[in-house]
């Protein structure tokens, strides 16, 4: 059983201490449940582990005078940007009462917004060298093949740089993780609105040069908050083979 917290709009740094703490109660007692936490953030840069500081496109005054704010966290991954008309999942997970393979679990949380995608009748893909989820216009995803057993499309080949340099490959979902004796923290974001196209031009989105970054409402579909955490539960359960438990409302900061 996974049970579903929904944190409302919250500061950054107050979420990532959040979550910090519930890992290490997730390590250190066995009985504490798994949880996949949503929330939408107050503007903010993330550095990941891997973040390139000429991925960074603007100075800090100018972040500053945009009021975002910037953390360097532990999760993998380079440089991106939350903010409002975005949904962000943390799942906090034992994965060794899943399964030990970091691998495995990215592939997972991406055919859980895969799933999700597919509830709002938009066609996700993969594209082979970037973890995340993409969609692609006809011809882009004529290039695509079928992955065998999970019914979703990866985009590979030589081209791949080419079409996600043209925008025929854009980006609508990122994802960066942390694990730590097996217990994960971080996660994944999905633009639900246009309005976090506004600041990634501030940065190189996961350091891919020339990505197009989108979002449902430039693809078209149109979500309410609570529904779109509804379709990603859903997609999750299925990804996962869990259950989920939650209460229906908001966690009041």
């Amino acid at each position: 059983m996974v049970q579903v917290r929904d944190l409302g709009r919250r500061p950054y740094g107050e979420t990532l201490a959040l979550q910090r703490e519930l890992a290490e109660t997730r390590k250190r007692d066995e009985a504490a449940p798994d949880l996949l936490l949503f929330v939408e953030h107050e503007p903010v840069v993330t550095l990941g582990r891997g973040a390139r500081p000429e991925h960074l496109l603007v100075s800090d005054r100018r972040l500053a005078d945009l009021g975002i704010a910037v953390a360097e966290v532990e999760r993998g991954g380079d440089v991106t940007y939350h903010g409002p008309g975005q949904l962000v999942g943390y799942p906090i997970l034992r994965l060794d009462r899943h399964r030990r393979d970091l691998h495995w679990y990215l592939r997972r949380l991406e055919e859980a917004l895969l799933g999700a995608l597919a509830a709002w009748g938009l066609a996700g893909v993969r594209v082979e060298g970037f973890t995340g989820v993409w969609v692609a216009d006809s011809a882009a995803r004529e290039r695509a093949r079928a992955i065998e057993g999970d019914g979703f499309d990866t985009a590979a080949g030589p081209d791949v740089p080419r079409l996600v340099a043209a925008g025929r490959l854009r980006k609508i979902a990122s994802i960066g993780v942390h694990a730590s004796r097996w217990v994960t923290s971080h996660g994944f974001a999905l633009n639900l609105t246009d309005e976090p196209l506004r600041h990634f031009g501030e940065i190189v989105p996961c350091g891919i040069d020339g990505v197009t970054m989108t979002t449902l409402e430039s693809e078209g579909v149109r979500v309410a908050w609570d529904e779109a955490v509804d379709a990603v539960c859903a997609g999750f359960a299925r990804a996962f083979d869990v259950r989920l438990s939650r209460s229906g409302e908001r966690v009041a900061p």
